[in-house]
């Protein structure tokens, strides 16, 4: 173990990580090791080994200090460090299906807006579920039709109004934090938790213990983000997502096509992320040094529940990645934790089978009909077909600790 990994351990637990469940195992922020000193992992690495140690999980009693610690790093390396709710005050005010959410937080304030669309066939005094995602007006909206036919309330908003899609820092978020160093899917993740903080306070037609999110592309990154920092968040949906969501930075497969990676992330959409990331770029082993994968970011939404889907020919954020290696890893730590019925994949074949094809969004409701209704799929969310499995992408299989 190097010099650098001892002194992280020496130091005092100065600081609790997690935005939803802050605990006394979080490791200090301060000293936590440069990229270039971190190792280089070249399988998954084994969610049941601590990386600040050689600790290693003995049993569930021991997962949630391994979930504070990866809480602590993948903020450190991928997000930025989520703002403290605790220091915010939020105002909603409802006219209509509109609601308008004020923010405020150290003698600041910044408003925004999101809209809520009901089912059509609502009772008057039933409470439904609702999913928050991106608005009409956004890059890769979501088809709320499918929701809202299930019985699924849609609650969208437009994350320019929050974060503008580029470096520049335009948007509520940034009229609060502009001197962070937190990134774009981190404020647009903080955004839909502020829905559902306005959603518990003026829309009482939502049941907002059933609350999930979904986005496509760059907000299926967002959408993942906001499940892991928020465990009110029952289900999270992120489609076609890739790189920095269920694309694995380790596992590529381009025998048909180029799959997104940390370079082309950080070179040209180095704003999704917090500047640590970018610093992979420039050391040997580049993102096998990463001291996680996307496998681990599912295990952080876990034991709520979490489906992505993947086109089958959707190369650029590598299908086969994300469907035979996340979620054959995924699923592992899901069945050892006891709810490996709350992780699922779908795939879609041709003639849909490209970037955030609309097929998906019908195709996903059995799912989210089971999450939120109890409703029996009879749909097999675990077909990773026509992909090969990967299990040698993940040898800890072999030696899992006892439940």
């Amino acid at each position: 173990m190097s010099v650098i990994w001892l002194l992280v351990l020496s130091l005092v637990r100065l600081w609790s990580v997690s935005a939803a469940t802050p605990s006394s195992c979080a490791p200090a922020v301060v000293g936590l090791p440069q990229p270039s000193d971190l190792p280089i992992i070249d399988t998954l690495p084994d969610p049941f080994t601590f990386r600040l140690s050689d600790r290693r999980v003995e049993s569930r009693a021991d997962w949630e200090c391994r979930r504070e610690e990866l809480m602590t790093l993948v903020q450190r390396y991928l997000y930025g460090f989520y703002p403290d709710h605790s220091r915010e005050r939020v105002q909603a005010r409802r006219e209509g299906n509109n609601l308008t959410i004020t923010v405020s937080v150290d003698g600041k304030s910044a408003s925004f807006n999101a809209d809520v669309l009901f089912p059509s066939e609502m009772g008057r005094r039933e409470r439904v579920p609702a999913v928050i995602t991106t608005g009409p007006t956004d890059l890769v909206p979501a088809n709320t039709t499918s929701f809202l036919e299930s019985g699924v309330a849609v609650a969208q908003f437009d994350v320019n109004t929050v974060a503008n899609d580029s470096y520049t820092r335009i948007g509520a978020f940034w009229d609060l934090y502009g001197d962070r160093d937190i990134g774009v899917m981190t404020a647009w993740a903080w955004a839909e938790h502020r829905i559902l903080d306005a959603i518990e306070q003026v829309v009482p037609e939502i049941d907002t213990s059933r609350v999930g999110v979904v986005g496509c592309s760059r907000y299926g990154k967002a959408a993942l983000a906001a499940a892991i920092f928020d465990q009110r968040i029952k289900l999270a949906l992120p489609l076609s997502s890739g790189a920095e969501g269920i694309g694995p930075w380790r596992y590529y497969y381009e025998s048909q096509g180029v799959a997104e990676k940390i370079e082309n992330i950080t070179t040209k959409y180095g704003y999704w992320s917090d500047t640590e990331l970018w610093k992979f770029d420039n050391v040997t082993g580049n993102s096998t040094r990463v001291p996680f994968d996307a496998h681990e970011l599912v295990a952080l939404v876990a034991p709520r529940a979490i489906l992505w889907d993947e086109g089958q020919e959707d190369w650029w954020t590598n299908p086969e990645g994300s469907i035979s290696v996340v979620f054959g890893a995924a699923k592992i730590i899901f069945d050892w934790l006891g709810v490996g019925e709350n992780v699922g994949i779908h795939v879609r074949h041709p003639p849909d089978d490209l970037h955030c094809g609309e097929s998906a969004y019908p195709a996903i409701q059995p799912f989210v009909e089971k999450v939120f209704f109890g409703t029996p799929a009879s749909v097999n969310f675990s077909d990773i077909s026509p992909f090969p499995p990967h299990p040698e992408a993940y040898p800890w299989a072999a030696h899992l600790p006892r439940p």
